[in-house]
């Protein structure tokens, strides 16, 4: 894989998972369709399943012209959250985790969150958040508010496919279905029925094999070695 074109706002990376202001999403149309599982649910009236789906359910359409017009650092850009997520590439610079470091933490990946009134990363939890290398982890911590307020940190050992986060349709009127009160998407596990009505926005993973650790502790180490 091509390692992917850096981008700098203020001498800082511009997240690989950031949308631009160009990358506006596609019109589309919701009907009802038999998914190639052979289950009912929801479709696009101009459906091309090789593009519009995967793992036979259906994604947003999201045009990628990464690098035009203005970067949204709020933001994350649906279908390169789901290639850092399926090939875990780190969110931010866009190169693939599996490297040195991989190898030096015993085959494990970085993974960074929001720290929650103090809470580690568990096994179990569910994420949309791709991993980070470590340089980035570090960049990031500094740079992004809401981590300076408090992050977690951990190296996992697996990121096993859990589901997708998206827009959940009415099987009977195709009206969109609020997310929960506190989420801007609602979450879907791959054995949920529900699945096959929702529009996905993100890829969800479960993380097992966590450890926590500190990133200035890590930074020493990899210096180090």
């Amino acid at each position: 894989m091509t390692p992917p074109r850096q981008f700098y706002l203020k001498g800082l990376h511009v997240p690989f998972i950031a949308p631009w202001s160009a990358e506006t999403p596609l019109p589309y149309e919701i009907t009802k369709k038999v998914r190639p599982d052979g289950r009912e649910g929801i479709g696009y009236t101009d459906e091309l399943s090789h593009a519009d789906r995967r793992n036979g359910n259906l994604w947003v359409r999201w045009p990628a012209l990464r690098g035009r017009g203005k970067p949204d650092l709020a933001a994350i850009h649906p279908l390169r959250q789901r290639q850092a997520m399926s090939h875990m590439l780190c969110m931010v610079c866009g190169h693939s985790t599996f490297n040195d470091d991989f190898r030096r933490w015993g085959h494990r990946h970085l993974f960074i969150a929001r720290a929650v009134e103090g809470h580690p990363i568990r096994d179990g939890e569910v994420t949309d958040t791709p991993p980070v290398c470590l340089p980035c982890a570090v960049e990031s911590v500094d740079a992004c508010p809401h981590l300076r307020k408090g992050h977690t940190a951990a190296l996992v050992k697996r990121a096993e496919p859990w589901g997708v986060a998206g827009i959940v349709y009415d099987p009977r009127t195709l009206r969109r279905i609020p997310a929960p009160a506190d989420k801007e998407l609602t979450e879907v596990a791959d054995e949920d029925p529900a699945i096959c009505w929702t529009l996905a926005a993100r890829d969800l993973v479960a993380l097992t094999g966590c450890t926590p650790v500190d990133l200035n502790d890590l930074a020493a180490l990899s210096t180090a070695a």
